[in-house]
Order: C-alpha cells, then structure tokens, then sequence
C-alpha cells in the first residue's frame, strides 16, 4: 500500500487470499523482523526490488491461495494518513540527493553521522591532543541508556573516554521540531566528568548551539569542538565556532571551499580540509542517505595522504583535456591537475583545495569564488589559485 502525502490517496499494490491469515502474517513478522517499525510495527518497503521479495515470498508460501485484483473506482478514496504513515522518497517525488541539497535550504536537517565516518576521522589524528582536553558536542548530540538513540559523536567520546585521556565531555540535545533522537521536547546538558554522568535541564534551554548557556559553555569550558553541525546553518556555525577560537573537528557540505561565504577563512589560513569526505548520513528512518559532507578542521594534519591525488606537472604536461581557458583568459584545470611553472591566477574546484593544494605552495588570491564564462555561458564555480 502506498501513499502520497499531499493528496493523501492510497493505492494498494498487491492483494491476495490465503488460507488463514494470521499464521501468514506471524511468518512475514519472523520474516522481515529486520524492516519493522519498533512503535507502529508496521513495514516498509523503501524500493521495488525489496517489494518485490516480499510479495514472492507470500505468492510461495503453503498457505497463498490466489492474487486479487481490486478494480479501483473511478474517483479515488481519500484517506487521512494516520501520523505514524510515512510515504517514501519516491512518493514525495524526490530523490535521495535532493534531500541533502535540500538540507542548505531548510530550518531542519535531520541527519544522522554514522559512528563509522567518525571513527575513520579521529584515528587519524595524533591521541595526544585529546589529553586532559574538554571536548564539546553541540549540535544535537543527545545522550540515553539505548546506544540507538545516542548521537555518534557523543558514543565514540564516551566509549573511547579513557583512552583519549579526556578530562571532560559535554553533549547537548536540541529541542527542535524534530526529535531525532526520541529524546522528547526538552533541551538538555549532558556531562561525563570522569566517572561522574549526569544531565541537566536548564529552564528555557533549547540546546541550540548560539545559546546563551552553549556559548557559555564553548567560551569558558571548551577545548575542542566535535560535531556535525546542520548544514543550513553553517555560515552561523562557522562563525560562532572560528571567533571562539577553539580547536574544531566538524562535517560540512563539501563545496564550502567555493563557497564565497567559506572561502575567506580557507584564504586566510584559519580553515583547512580533514582527512575525509563523508559519503552517507542516516536519515530519523536510519536510512543511508547519499551524501556530499567532508570534515574540516583548524587541528594540524600531518603528512595528508590526498596530497597523491593532486598532480603537480609544468603547465605543457597537463593533458590538453583538462585545461582551457575562459572568455576572460584565465586558466582552468580539472582532474586535481596543478600547473607547477605558471604564475598567473588559474581556477580549480574544491576537490584540490581538500587535496591539501593549499599546502603545496599555493594560496587563494580572492575572497569570493570564481565564475568562468566559456562563449558567454556560465560555468562550474572555482576558486583562483595563484603559485606563491
């Protein structure tokens, strides 16, 4: 059965007769455990392929006497979709990127950082500059006795405390429209001192990070910052976190080096490219949601392994392909190809500047980014780069 929610019309897609029902559906229940809702108990069937393995499965089984065909009427029923219905991406007539792109746009991303891409992070990182530090997660970091709704950020801080030789952890939980991690209404302060767990429930607290308590927190008690902030609040986030002047280790969209909003920070040196981009986020659903982050942080990165990825060559070695120039004469590379002899400005995109071409003896040279027109049409955004 599906549905669409603007119209809120359903239309079933498959029925049938079997021989008694309710050991069908203990067997579907057994079956498909894996894909039922914990509160609802309901399934769903988030692509065809999927869809299609569960109505196999009841088409071979003992008791499946015949499909039914339900002739709809001429004019269809509307239903009022109870809450805990929710129609799939391909309902809402959207794809799995659009509703990240969508997150720059919205008050509300509801996204979840997978421990996975966290944990591939922070190894890298030397152990040392986590001892006897305060690390501070504020963006909707929530903290419970079940891991499932425990943020990522804050289950890798706790279960990794003694190791890291933390002197302290504080997490805070937002509490925005949407409760990302059941964690009710309220905004709260964890704190992991030690052995010491506690949270607290200040009045009127919302748990956003430009609180007044949150940047309390940030200015008084905090040496680094380690979250995911959400992407349509970036600019604010960057701004909050950088003045602070904290050490930070944060995912945003992996286009910010050019973005004319970010670039500045990149030019100036305050700013640089992590170690990973971040493919996926888990939806409230925990579905893996294509994605376009990267971690950026002001901690040193030591011997960067992308710095293979850019290819340093005099300017005749390029491949012909992947450099032109645009209507204005400048330089245009792709492929993370760098010209080593030329002097004047080029244009790249952002995969160099995450590459660590910043690192290699070259700088940015203007604070907004760089639009090339190729025969009067628009191009792709760059940024100009010049050799120092």
């Amino acid at each position: 059965m599906t549905g669409k929610s603007k119209e809120t019309i359903y239309q079933y897609l498959f029925t049938c007769e079997v021989k008694n029902m309710t050991t069908v559906e203990n067997d579907i229940k057994e079956k498909y455990s894996n894909l039922r809702e914990e509160k609802s108990k309901e399934i769903y069937f988030y692509n065809s392929a999927l869809f299609k393995h569960y109505v196999t499965f009841i088409q071979t089984h003992t008791l499946f006497i015949k499909e039914i065909f339900i002739k709809p009427v001429e004019k269809k029923e509307t239903i009022k979709i109870i809450k805990k219905t929710t129609p799939s991406l391909e309902d809402r007539g959207i794809t799995k990127k659009d509703v990240l792109q969508k997150a720059k746009k919205v008050d509300n991303d509801e996204f979840y950082t997978r421990y996975e891409d966290i944990e591939k992070e922070l190894l890298l990182y030397d152990k040392k500059i986590w001892k006897n530090k305060v690390v501070f997660c504020n963006c909707d970091d929530a903290v419970d006795d079940d891991e499932k709704d425990t943020s990522a950020f804050a289950l890798y801080f706790m279960r990794n405390f003694k190791e890291l030789e933390l002197k302290k952890l504080i997490c805070t939980h937002y509490s925005g429209p949407v409760d990302l991690f059941n964690q009710g209404a309220k905004g709260y302060v964890f704190t992991k001192d030690g052995f010491r767990e506690f949270k607290e429930f200040p009045k009127e607290y919302t748990g956003s990070f430009d609180h007044p308590l949150s940047l309390k927190i940030l200015a008084e008690e905090t040496d680094i910052v380690c979250t995911n902030p959400p992407f349509s609040r970036a600019i604010d986030y960057w701004e909050t976190v950088i003045k602070s002047g904290k050490k930070f280790l944060i995912i945003s969209n992996i286009s910010n080096a050019i973005n004319t909003a970010f670039i500045p920070y990149f030019k100036n040196n305050t700013v640089w490219a992590g170690y990973n981009r971040v493919d996926y986020f888990l939806n409230p659903k925990k579905q893996l949601v294509d994605a376009s982050g990267h971690w950026y942080t002001n901690i040193p990165i030591k011997d960067r392994p992308k710095y293979k990825n850019l290819k340093i060559l005099p300017l005749k070695e390029i491949p012909e392909k992947y450099k032109k120039y645009d209507d204005s004469k400048t330089l245009l590379v792709d492929n993370c190809f760098i010209p080593s002899d030329y002097k004047k400005p080029f244009a790249v995109s952002a995969r160099p500047v995450l590459n660590g071409v910043l690192e290699k003896g070259y700088k940015i040279i203007q604070d907004k980014r760089y639009t090339p027109y190729i025969n009067g049409k628009e191009g792709f955004a760059r940024v100009l780069l010049q050799k120092i």
